[in-house]
């Protein structure tokens, strides 16, 4: 395991004491050359300040997505998510990590419009959280924005395959590019938009041999999530790989079963109000000698 360590030197650039050191944009990106990448991308989402904390050595990104609008706050998809919970979060899982680099979603309806209003929303984004990167959704048709972002100081992820801001012109939330024409147009979202200026370039929900050959033709790191193993990196809903929901998409690989353990010391903590057996001496305050 790695450990950290904290650089006491000041500067006007570093005016306090910073932890270890982030993974950055730049670096991210040079993980892949000449098409490969000798150490995979580790990524997963991040909402909370104690997850980015409990996340951070392990992790090169925490992507705080808008899936938080299903994890967090109980909605039907991540259409509703608004701005404001994504800074909220975001911030908060900046101030929980010191290693890996953090990048928030732009919410649906927050850069589509213009490069002009992804611009202002985007700083904003930058400026109130303090992530390094943002990731918006789209192709082709955002090649131009992610270009105006880029060339003003904004790294970009991008994402291309399923996106599910746009599920439902999709029509739902299955794998994409079983069809030439639309394996196509995915790979050519892909090239477009690493084109265009994005550092890293999510893909999510395809066919595996779809998503080897956009690892394989497009220069920047591709992480998958429901792509294949071939990919630059990998990404998964936190609170999926924890096993957190009973129920997950066929993608997610769950790597514990919290949700039974929560459920399990929920039941004998109420077992113990009720007996009063809790709180017992250990949990409460007495005079000392008593």
């Amino acid at each position: 395991m790695s450990t950290f360590t904290i650089d006491t030197a000041t500067s006007r650039a570093t005016p306090t004491p910073v932890p270890g050191k982030r993974m950055t944009a730049p670096a991210l990106r040079a993980r892949k050359v000449d098409g490969t990448t000798e150490q995979p991308i580790v990524a997963l989402t991040a909402y909370t300040m104690r997850m980015a904390q409990l996340l951070d050595e392990q992790c090169d990104l925490l992507l705080v997505g808008d899936s938080l609008g299903q994890v967090i706050y109980g909605l039907p998809s991540t259409i509703p998510v608004t701005l404001d919970m994504m800074i909220a979060h975001g911030a908060a899982v900046v101030r929980g990590s010191w290693h890996a680099l953090v990048a928030v979603d732009m919410p649906f309806g927050s850069y589509e419009g213009s490069p002009e209003e992804a611009f202002a929303n985007c700083s904003r984004v930058m400026k109130e959280t303090g992530c390094a990167a943002i990731k918006l959704e789209g192709g082709d048709a955002m090649a131009p924005t992610v270009r105006f972002l880029s060339e003003r100081g904004i790294p970009v992820i991008g994402h291309v395959g399923l996106t599910p801001q746009a599920v439902n012109s999709l029509g739902g939330y299955g794998a994409r590019g079983r069809g030439d024409a639309e394996a196509k147009k995915i790979l050519s979202d892909a090239r477009a938009i690493a084109d265009a200026g994005s550092f890293a370039i999510v893909v999510e929900g395809v066919m595996e041999e779809l998503a080897t050959r956009i690892a394989r033709e497009i220069p920047v790191p591709i992480i998958g999530i429901g792509a294949s193993a071939d990919c630059d990196g990998q990404i998964l809903v936190t609170d999926d790989m924890l096993g957190l929901f009973e129920r997950t998409p066929r993608f997610v690989k769950r790597y514990d079963n919290l949700a039974e353990q929560i459920g399990k010391a929920a039941e004998t903590y109420a077992s113990e109000v009720r007996s009063r057996t809790f709180p017992s001496a250990n949990q409460t305050y007495r005079p000392k000698g008593s």
